[in-house]
């Protein structure tokens, strides 16, 4: 097995900044990590800047790219929103959703993103009828992260009504299975691959009806398995929650077995203190998409106090009204200090591991998001000398990545030892824009 050697000028290491380092690199793993070397080992691959493990996207939607800045003209709600979001879900197809999925994925490779946790609902055809492959749209989307390089897991979603005891709307019959027994059964001819990972969703409390929310808490505990869910985004969905059974989102998932060490609970922005500390005390996950959160004037939701009764943290970019996790781990802090006026309350290193360590953790990658022998060859490299990030001290790299740099920094990235993106342009799919702007373009025809 020949090896792959990575010299990287500053490298972080878990809880530092460390300049000289070098990777070994063999199949797709790390095989050693020797730091103190002060110059190029000949025919090494030189990478400039800081290098940080790849970053893990937690939370995406990959067709709502096509809604961006189309959805920001006038005012409206989240619910205003949502109808934009069902056109263009409409006229989705398995190929039409291939070809923006493969770009909107090439834009998260060349933002430094190595793997992208999908929270896949869009299943069947516009009126409801399988495919004939009835995984047809999942395998488009797994076939497009293969495209772009980058690791996925599939979070295969449950949708099955469009609220508390109610039979889908006309725009939403795509999404349903009908019960999550036909879910499971259809999930379940789904396989996992080289640089994919199967897991589970429940779209929401309003989605799921309570009596089958345990089917896919059991599908995905028998497999070991990520189980992810919106929780408590809106609070008209914790009041229809309330009145449908006299209990939060988060009560009702934990009174039917869905909260754990596997699950992440998505946005959790309006929580009762009880809620907080159910989620926290079963060490279920907690994924912020602050960027999306305030798109949507959503929220912000309380991290903080997650973090602190238990609850891993990990970041996405959803609606991907941006695509950059830097700005999301930015946003993060940033938000909790407009509401608390108060700083500081995550170090650099911790946001880091949020976006990247953390959020491979969420997404069933848990030997990834880490500068270490024997992990996942995955990283990305982002420069020091741009107009954002020159200036900087060295030994400050993880605070200017995280306070300073954008997607834009993104210089190199690799993924199980292979570059994806050199030198800002991504090695398999080198025209990105033009296949987003052909994607997006197809789909408004």
């Amino acid at each position: 097995m020949s090896l792959t050697t990575y010299w990287l000028e500053h490298a972080w290491l878990g809880d530092r900044a460390e300049p000289g380092v070098v990777l070994e690199v063999g199949a797709d793993r790390i095989d050693a990590v020797v730091t103190g070397v002060e110059a190029p080992p000949p025919g090494a691959v030189v990478l400039r800047g800081f290098t940080i493990p790849g970053l893990a996207n937690a939370h995406s939607h990959a067709f709502h790219r096509a809604l961006r800045g189309t959805v920001q003209v006038g005012s409206g709600t989240f619910w205003t929103w949502r109808e934009v979001m069902y056109g263009v879900a409409s006229r989705l197809t398995p190929d039409s959703y291939h070809a923006l999925a493969r770009a909107v994925y090439a834009e998260m490779a060349l933002a430094g993103v190595t793997s992208v946790g999908e929270f896949h609902y869009v299943h069947h055809a516009p009126d409801g009828t399988p495919y004939a492959d009835p995984n047809a749209m999942g395998e488009a989307l797994i076939a497009a992260a293969a495209d772009a390089g980058i690791r996925i897991t599939l979070l295969d979603t449950a949708y099955l009504s469009a609220g508390f005891g109610a039979a889908p709307e006309p725009h939403q019959v795509r999404f349903s299975d009908g019960t999550a027994d036909a879910w499971a059964e259809r999930v379940s001819r789904l396989k996992e691959r080289d640089g994919v990972r199967l897991g589970a969703a429940i779209h929401s409390v309003r989605a799921v009806p309570a009596a089958q929310l345990s089917t896919v808490a059991d599908w995905a505990r028998e497999r070991e398995a990520p189980l992810h869910v919106h929780l408590s985004e809106q609070t008209a969905e914790n009041e229809a929650c309330l009145a449908a059974h006299g209990r939060t989102p988060t009560q009702l998932l934990a009174e039917h077995g869905v909260l754990g060490t596997r699950t992440t609970g998505v946005h959790n922005t309006h929580l009762t203190d009880e809620d907080v500390a159910l989620i926290g005390s079963s060490a279920t996950g907690t994924c912020m998409c602050p960027t999306t959160e305030r798109d949507l004037a959503d929220g912000i939701g309380p991290a903080v106090a997650l973090q602190r009764a238990g609850s891993p943290l990990s970041l996405g970019s959803d609606s991907h009204a941006v695509i950059d996790l830097l700005e999301e781990a930015r946003a993060m802090e940033l938000n909790e200090r407009l509401r608390s006026r108060t700083r500081g309350h995550w170090t650099a290193a911790a946001l880091l591991r949020a976006a990247t360590e953390d959020g491979h953790a969420a997404l069933g990658w848990h030997e990834a998001g880490r500068l270490e022998a024997g992990a996942l060859a995955d990283f990305a490299t982002i420069a020091l000398d741009s107009v954002r990030t020159v200036g900087a001290l060295p030994r400050l790299a993880a605070e200017t990545a995280v306070f300073a740099a954008t997607a834009s920094d993104v210089t190199d990235v690799v993924v199980g030892g292979r570059r994806v993106v050199r030198d800002r342009a991504h090695t398999r799919i080198p025209e990105a824009a033009a296949a987003l702007s052909e994607a997006i373009a197809a789909l408004r025809a």
